[in-house]
């Protein structure tokens, strides 16, 4: 019996580029979906069976046999293989490592035996201190956002403002589901794992008691190994009900899907950056439309091509293919904070922090309130400067610079991960005088620890800094420690990153201040202004989430902006805390320049040993394009190469092509006709200094 498998061929291999899926031998018929192991070369390799062979005519003599098959598994559904094949085709990777790359690591390199030796194995029973969690009674804001997901089949796409319960409306549809089905199964994502173990708790508490031990599990890539594969095992056998991940979570094997909520939907985080870049949100919509399921996009700050996919319909227009449900209220009647922008243009030069908000937030420590100060850098400074002849802390392997991180004496590349000790003065002049430039979390955590040295707590106790960033979150546990002092009223100003600005319910802060907001706007990538927004407003919605505790304060919400640009666009918008006025602003802009949601991009990426080898890459497939006529009469527009705003990283010299277009269906029908050209101009000898290329899909950076 001949079967179509797919594997994980070499990227860039002749096998890669004539075909996805193998040919193999097997001694029966095997179901599309097995788990198999199979020879590739000089290895063994996981494969999943597609279908038999019907199309061979070669020497069967040559056709391989299967090694064996993953028979404690059972095959994977046809749903499952058809959202892999769709996610290869389109984002433009072969369905071998598509398929593979969707499987828990440790399926790819056991052995059947090994397999069989770990399902065996008893698994004692996570220790969860779970609190029973009674539904809350919904306000007629969620009450009616419900009846309407009841009633349509959506996507539906649930503007919430922070605070608003949004929450509280994916448990109830939950619970909703499974009294009319017993046996459904919902994929809840969330963008980032930071925030995976407060929304697994709310989950937990309702769902475990009624569900059973094992109903709720996690997917994210901060799980080890084994623990991904129990995951993953009890989502794909049905034993979990709910599955809460991140973007990974989206190729869970869920034979019973019938809901998916995508959580802050807007973050870019949902856009994988590596090998196969699909969108994990997109493939939700996808997959929830192949399965009908009804979907639920949710967010505070929803991504513009979100928001124009759920306008509503018009006499001019027909609206959008998502139905946008609002819940504009706070739980509690609570209101979303004062906006105070300061001028820095018009205080004290070199001043961290502004006079009047070192004061506003003095004053809430005193009065044992919470403040969050957000800086999106970590570090104590971007770069090392010496001011005698001009040095700077730049990277030896990126054309990056290394940001000074005091608490260990280094400097670190946060693009290659190089690493040094700080020198003890200039390497090219000898001045001892070397000095930090730029802020980062570190040093705004030692600015206020000087500056609040003397302020007390309304309890005598001196006033308590914290910090929440990649750098002190790296241990274990580490994070949810950090969260749990905060809710626990131990930390009095925590300074953090953007990990700190979404989903976290922080009943006691009254006051949030964003320090330097204005470098993101110094971007090039257009989506710069609106990820600033979504940044700031919802940094914003953690301030006076909890209302009778404001009221029993009788505190000021407020949030405070430090800026050389008040008068700019984004600030003005979040002054109204008007996200609807800057989504009309920003989409009038998209349409007048022709881009996403009003055209469709992507991107062709050449790493090389010289930025000269990958822009002529770049520049031969693009000719390649022309003479093989794959632009003739087609709406699509190749630009010419440019390098990468960080062209150099890890001594690798990068460069890009945007393609872009009005129709969808041509980009894709360009870039699928455009792949064998990719792969021949790869193999050819002129090329021998590229190191790879790739085609990332609807970018999210440019």
């Amino acid at each position: 019996m001949l079967l179509s498998i797919a594997v994980h061929t070499p990227a860039y291999s002749a096998i890669s580029a004539a075909s996805e899926l193998l040919t193999y031998q097997a001694p029966q018929a095997l179901p599309a979906g097995s788990l198999v192991r199979v020879p590739l070369g000089n290895r063994e390799v996981l494969g999943v069976v597609w279908g038999p062979d019907t199309a061979f005519s070669g020497d069967l003599a040559k056709i391989k046999p299967i090694s064996a098959v993953l028979e404690a598994i059972a095959p994977l559904p046809a749903s499952w293989l058809r959202l892999v094949h769709f996610a290869a085709r389109y984002y433009q990777r072969s369905l071998g490592e598509m398929a593979i790359s969707a499987l828990p690591p440790a399926l790819r390199d056991l052995t059947v035996e090994q397999l069989a030796r770990r399902l065996k194995r008893k698994k004692p029973a996570d220790a969860h201190a779970v609190t029973a969690d009674q539904a809350l009674a919904l306000s007629p804001e969620q009450a009616e956002v419900c009846e309407q997901i009841d009633k349509n089949s959506g996507p539906f796409l649930l503007f919430g403002s922070t605070g608003s319960g949004k929450t509280e409306v994916y448990l109830h549809q939950a619970e909703a589901l499974f009294q009319r089905d017993p046996d459904a199964q919902v994929l809840v994502m969330v963008p980032e794992i930071n925030l995976t173990p407060q929304l697994e708790a709310r989950f937990q508490a309702r769902f475990s008691a009624r569900l059973g031990e094992g109903a709720v599990v996690s997917m994210h890539s901060g799980m080890t190994a084994p623990q991904r594969l129990k995951s993953w095992l009890a989502a794909h056998t049905g034993q979990a009900r709910i599955v809460l991940g991140t973007r990974m979570a989206v190729f869970a094997s869920l034979p019973h899907l019938r809901l998916l909520i995508v959580d802050e939907e807007h973050d870019a985080s949902y856009k994988q950056q590596e090998a196969a870049r699909y969108s994990a949100r997109d493939l939700a919509i996808w997959r929830g439309h192949d399965l009908q399921a009804k979907v639920i996009l949710g967010s505070a700050t929803p991504s513009l091509e979100s928001w124009w996919a759920s306008r509503p319909a018009s006499s001019q227009d027909a609206g959008g293919r998502y139905l946008r449900l609002a819940m504009p209220s706070r739980i509690g009647a609570g209101q979303m904070p004062r906006l105070r922008l300061v001028d820095m243009r018009q205080q004290p030069r070199q001043a961290v922090f502004a006079p009047a908000l070192l004061q506003a937030i003095t004053e809430r420590v005193e009065r044992g309130e919470q403040a969050l100060v957000l800086l999106n850098r970590r570090g104590f400074a971007p770069v090392l400067f010496c001011g005698d002849c001009g040095w700077k802390s730049d990277c030896p392997h990126c054309s990056a610079h290394q940001v000074f991180h005091k608490t260990d004496r280094t400097l670190r590349c946060h693009h290659c991960g190089f690493s040094q000790r700080v020198p003890l003065a200039c390497p090219s002049c000898g001045n001892p005088d070397i000095l930090p430039l730029g802020k980062g979390t570190e040093q705004l955590e030692e600015a206020l620890e000087r500056l609040l040295r003397n302020v007390q707590r309304p309890d005598g106790q001196p006033a308590r800094i914290a910090r929440i960033d990649a750098d002190t979150t790296k241990a274990k546990g580490a994070l949810e420690e950090k969260i749990a002092d905060v809710h626990a009223g131990d930390v009095d100003v925590l300074v953090g990153t953007q990990m700190v600005a979404k989903g976290h319910d922080f009943r006691r802060v009254t006051l949030v201040a964003a320090v330097q907001p204005d470098d993101a706007l110094m971007s090039s990538d257009f989506r710069a202004p609106e990820r600033l927004f979504s940044l700031l407003l919802q940094a914003a919605g953690r301030a006076g989430r909890d209302a009778a505790y404001v009221a029993a304060q009788g505190s000021a919400v407020e949030m405070w902006l430090q800026t050389q640009q008040p008068e700019h666009a984004v600030y003005q918008a979040l002054r109204r805390w008007d996200y609807s006025g800057f989504a009309a602003q920003q989409l009038q802009e998209r349409r007048d320049a022709a881009m996403p949601p009003f055209a469709h991009q992507a991107i062709i990426r050449a790493d090389a040993r010289s930025q000269q080898e990958a822009q002529a890459f770049l520049r031969a497939a693009s000719e390649l394009a022309q003479s093989q006529q794959l632009l003739q009469g087609s709406e699509v527009f190749v630009y010419p190469p440019i390098p990468l705003s960080i062209q150099r990283v890890a001594n690798v010299e990068r460069a890009q092509m945007l393609i872009e277009s009005p129709s969808r269906k041509a980009l894709q029908q360009f870039l699928r006709a455009w792949q064998p050209c990719l792969h021949w101009l790869r193999a050819h000898p002129e090329h021998k200094g590229l190191v790879r290329w790739l085609v990332d899909v609807d970018p999210q950076a440019i």
